[in-house]
C-alpha cells in the first residue's frame, strides 16, 4: 500500500495537529485493547482521533467483546505530552509528513513515534544493522566498517542501541559524521543498557533516537520484538552480524522477511 490513507478522499494529516488532537491521538493509542492494527483501522474509518474515541467503546460492545475498551484518561496523556516536551522529544503521528513512509506500509505501524534528535533522518534511505550483544572483536570491527561505508554512500544506519554489534555500528557512523538512528525498546528517554548511555547522548544531538513506547517506560522482554519490527520497518535492508540462534536479531530478520526487505547475513568474518 503506497499511501496509508489511499482509501480516503484526503489525508487526515494534511494540516498539523492541534494540541488537543495530539492528546486525543495519544489517548486512542494508549487505550486498553487498542493495538497498532486496530488504531489504524479506527483512524481510516473515523478520520480524526476524537471521533474514534467517541465510537470505540460502542464498537467494542457491538463486536461481541465481553468488555468495552478502556479509554486512556486525559491526565495520563497530558503527563506523557508534558514529559516529552520537557525532554525535547518530537511527536510524529502516523500519516504525517515526518513519519517514515516505508514504516507506514507495514501491517502494524506504530500509531506515533517519539523522536529525540534529527527528525529528518527517518526520511533518508536506511539500512538496519543488528547482531550479537556479546560480539567478537572481529564482528564488532566488521560492523563498524560496513556501517562507516554505508554512511559514506549516503545511507542512514539504524540499530537498537544495544551493546556489541549495535553499539559498534552507531559509534562508527557518529565518528564518521554520518546519519544513524537508534530504536529504543522502552521510552525514548530511557536508555538501556547503561553501557550505551554515552552513545545515546551523542545521538540525541548528532543523530536520533526513536520509540513508540510511553515516556519513562522501562524496557521489558515483550517490548524488544516490537522494537525489532520498527528497525526492520524503517530499513530497506537488514544486515545480520554474528546473529545467534533464537536471538532478537533473527526476530528482526523474520520481520524483515515478512515486510519484504532485503536481508544480508554475515555469520563470521568474511575477511
Amino acid at each position: 500500500m503506497s499511501d496509508l490513507f489511499s482509501t480516503l478522499s484526503s489525508p487526515p494529516q494534511a494540516i498539523p495537529l492541534t494540541d488537543k488532537q495530539k492528546l486525543d491521538w495519544i489517548r486512542l493509542a494508549r487505550s486498553e485493547n487498542v493495538g497498532a492494527v486496530t488504531f489504524r483501522h479506527l483512524i481510516e474509518r473515523y478520520r480524526t482521533p476524537s471521533k474514534a474515541l467517541e465510537a470505540v467503546s460502542s464498537l467494542a460492545l457491538k463486536g461481541g467483546s465481553k468488555r468495552a475498551i478502556t479509554i486512556c484518561p486525559l491526565d495520563l496523556a497530558e503527563q506523557e505530552m508534558n514529559a516529552a516536551q520537557t525532554f525535547g522529544a518530537t511527536f510524529v503521528p502516523l500519516g504525517s509528513a515526518d513519519y517514515p513512509a516505508i514504516l507506514a506500509q507495514i501491517h502494524d505501524p506504530p500509531p506515533f513515534l517519539w523522536i529525540k534528535g534529527r527528525v529528518n533522518l527517518l526520511s533518508q534511505k536506511c539500512v538496519g544493522i543488528v547482531g550479537a550483544r556479546n560480539a567478537s572483536a572481529a564482528g564488532a570491527r566488521f560492523s563498524a566498517q560496513i556501517s562507516r561505508e554505508l554512511s559514506h554512500h549516503g545511507y542512514c544506519v539504524v540499530s537498537g542501541l544495544a551493546r556489541g554489534i549495535d553499539a559498534a555500528a552507531h559509534e562508527s557512523v557518529l565518528n564518521s559524521n554520518g546519519m544513524t538512528v537508534g530504536v529504543i525498546a522502552g521510552g525514548v528517554d530511557v536508555i538501556w543498557p547503561s553501557e550505551t548511555k554515552h552513545l545515546a547522548h551523542r545521538m540525541w544531538e548528532e543523530g536520533a533516537c526513536i520509540s513508540e513506547m510511553p515516556m519513562g517506560e522501562q524496557p521489558r522482554n515483550r517490548h524488544f520484538p516490537r522494537r525489532n519490527r520498527i528497525i526492520a520497518g524503517v530499513s530497506q535492508g537488514i544486515v545480520l552480524v554474528e546473529a545467534a540462534e533464537k536471538s532478537g536479531s533473527l526476530i528482526t530478520a523474520q520481520y524483515a522477511l515478512d515486510q519484504g526487505r532485503e536481508i544480508l547475513a554475515i555469520p563470521g568474518s568474511p575477511l
